[in-house]
């Protein structure tokens, strides 16, 4: 049978290989994929694709010089204007309307700037905004060059993910790898579990390509890395649980089947509740309106789902092909398991049980102080500050408004309909922040305007001036006036996060909620449960925003954040506790609930907190990424899971058991003193120990 698994998971791998290899084909970043259809600002993206110079990428070239710009300044600009001009030439409809020259100069005259509208037909911005900055190296020294726009600062965002799937794995397995080494002190006991996640993520990857596939489901490069993270951490953390149980069963068993039989009846529930946990909470994405948020929910779940197959059937069986002899040196003998002594995890339960008062209230007291971080600046990120590393694009943003005040900020592209565009230019140049609007071209029954804000970039000021232009030229009845642009893009991105934020987060509450009193078979501990969750999260959180403030010098968190980590860490950090409660519920039967929790306590501790530093390493993988939504993300969820791992499911949850007492499993028959436990034992008396309360 073991050996049946392998060659049916060697099969699926052989086919999975070829379709792994093309997710990152069908991977898109296009605010058009990304941005419900709703969306104003996906309308203009949609209509003016659809227009003859509609896919073209537009790129500001920003010349400066301290001491003003010389004659022979101003000759280069010329010179590489037409140039490029006749290397990228506009199409027919972009340029019939064209009146003057095409570059500017400063009032300061210290800088000159033109624009160059670039079709995707000569590549994607990536690639485009590399060749653009050589093409523009010839000037005379002391000319300085940014090549700044939206297209250069699309350009600059796609180098940041370039290679990043490859970058996060191979960082993902090395820490894995190093991990799995110091908790088992074998030489070759790390390799198995290793092996078996490669072939889970592997086998996800193929999953998800053949969604994208068949369903047209949302995949960015953020959520592909996510994918990564997910797999590699959530299988570690299954197989540090499995093999916990089954070197366990070895000390009782001779046979190896049969221990893993055990093994796995032990462990199994425990997860396959906590697979389940983070699925159904994935699953909860697909109500968002954001297509990146809600492609993440069956992306994350296919993962999950196939981590879960790969440590519940492969693992095993290669574990029991290998024998006793892979946990080589420290190799589990038949009746040879070591008298139970207190250990770390014994003596803290003692110590909490004695002072079950004091470790609740010191518990929160540190969650509380850390939960005070969340008054730091909890502001939206601009898109110009993601980058740890500020590129060309984003300090050209800075020159162009120093030397261009009226041309500093993104521009905002108007559609109205031609005979409304008069009346539609005068209300947008009357709009307060307004700097400039300019009357483009008209084609496909529609006319463009491009306006600009006075306001730089991502700004709340910005933003506010959208939206007095949208609702301005709303008013004009008949013209069908619609609003883009790529701050208009981020504007409806953050919107709509909020808006999902509002129906994920209770609804995410709700299902793990279901899943914990299923679970548990009770109704106050989930509730429990999921206030420290809920304690814990907020906490990590106030934590995170005093380091991303204060010590790193972020300049606001990524509106994206709030909801991705509050997915992972209420998922993810509920899964402790139910590895903890559901052995505590099992012991309890035995013990009593106050000795059962105790029991548990000692039990898990040691693989739960291993556990809880794999997942965290995992996560801290994004750290090393160029990008600050990255790093706040992975900071925030390592930072959570190892403060859920360590207080919040060591100390906080058995010191409130230990407090509630046998009325933590209300309304089952454990919660009463009088009925027969499932057994046919009689609980303790009183089932709280007065011993261990003295």
């Amino acid at each position: 049978m073991p050996w049946l698994v392998i060659g049916l998971w060697l099969v699926l791998a052989a086919g999975m290989v070829p379709l792994s290899g093309k997710l990152s084909s069908v991977t898109t970043d296009s605010a058009v994929d990304t941005l419900p259809a709703s969306a104003e600002s996906t309308k203009v993206a949609v209509l003016e694709n659809s227009l003859p110079d509609g896919d073209n990428n537009t790129f500001v070239f920003v010349y400066h010089r301290v001491g003003g710009m010389t004659a022979a300044d101003r000759t280069t600009v010329e010179r590489h204007y037409n140039t490029l001009a006749k290397r990228y030439p506009p199409t027919a409809a972009a340029g019939e309307d064209d009146e003057g020259s095409p570059t500017s100069l400063s009032t300061d005259r210290k800088a000159m700037m033109f624009t160059l509208e670039v079709s995707t037909t000569y590549g994607a911005p990536e690639d485009i905004v590399g060749l653009l900055r050589d093409a523009a190296k010839d000037r005379p020294s002391g000319l300085e060059l940014d090549v700044t726009g939206p297209g250069a600062i699309d350009g600059d965002m796609d180098a940041v993910f370039d290679g990043i799937d490859v970058q996060v794995l191979l960082t993902t397995i090395a820490v894995v790898t190093l991990l799995l080494i110091l908790t088992y002190r074998s030489p070759v006991l790390w390799i198995i579990p290793l092996l078996a996640v490669g072939a889970a993520a592997l086998t996800s990857m193929g999953t998800v390509y053949l969604l994208v596939k068949g369903f047209g489901i949302v995949v960015n490069d953020q959520n592909s890395a996510l994918l990564t993270i997910l797999v590699f951490g959530v299988g570690t953390d299954y197989a540090l649980l499995l093999i916990a149980r089954y070197r366990e069963a070895l000390h009782h068993h001779e046979n190896v089947r049969v221990a893993m039989v055990h093994a796995l009846r032990g462990a199994a529930p425990a997860i396959v509740a906590s697979a389940a946990t983070v699925v159904a909470g994935l699953l909860c994405l697909l109500v968002a309106d954001l297509n990146s948020t809600s492609g993440l929910g069956p992306i994350g779940a296919a993962g999950i789902l196939c981590a879960l197959v790969a440590m519940l059937t492969l693992f095993p069986a290669v574990l029991v092909v290998l024998g006793r002899r892979i946990f080589w040196p420290a190799i589990p003998r038949l009746g040879t398991a070591v008298e139970e002594k207190p250990g770390l995890w014994g003596r803290l339960g003692t110590a909490i049980s004695r002072r079950r008062w004091v470790a609740t209230l010191g518990s929160l007291g540190v969650l509380g102080v850390l939960a005070l971080g969340l008054a730091g600046n909890t502001g939206a990120l601009r898109e110009q500050d993601q980058f740890l590393s500020a590129p060309e694009s984003v300090t050209g943003f800075t020159v162009l408004r120093q030397h261009f005040p009226e041309l500093g900020g993104q521009p905002m592209t108007i559609f109205t309909r031609p005979a409304y565009q008069e009346r539609v230019l005068d209300i947008a140049k009357d709009t307060r922040g307004v700097a400039l609007a300019i009357p483009e071209q008209t084609s496909g029954g529609w006319a463009n305007i491009s306006v600009f804000p006075k306001d730089a970039p991502d700004t709340a000021a910005e933003y506010d001036t959208i939206k007095r232009v949208r609702t301005a030229v709303h008013a004009v009845s008949g013209a069908e006036a619609i609003v883009g642009g790529p701050s208009a893009e981020n504007l409806d991105t953050e919107v709509t996060t909020k808006r999902d934020e509002k129906l994920v987060i209770p609804l995410v509450l709700a299902v793990v909620l279901i899943v914990l009193g299923l679970l548990l078979r009770a109704v106050l501990a989930p509730l429990v449960l999921m206030a420290t969750v809920i304690v814990s999260f907020a906490a990590a959180f106030g934590g995170s925003v005093f380091v991303f403030d204060t010590i790193l010098g972020f300049k606001g968190v990524d509106y994206s954040v709030p909801l991705l980590a509050f997915l992972f860490l209420v998922a993810l950090g509920v899964d402790y506790n139910i590895f903890l409660a559901s052995r505590a519920r099992e012991e309890t039967v035995r013990l009593g609930t106050t000795e059962g929790m105790l029991k548990a306590l000692s039990a898990t501790g040691g693989v739960i907190t291993s556990a809880g530093l794999v997942l965290a390493a995992t996560f801290a993988v994004l750290v090393t990424l160029p990008l600050v939504m990255l790093v706040e993300v992975g900071f925030l969820v390592a930072f959570g899971v190892l403060l859920d791992a360590l207080l919040v499911r060591s100390v906080l949850v058995p010191a409130l058991t230990l407090l509630i007492g046998r009325r933590i499993w209300w309304p089952s028959r454990l919660s009463r003193p009088a009925a027969k436990l499932p057994n046919g034992q009689q609980p303790l008396a009183g089932d709280e120990e007065p011993a261990l309360q003295r």
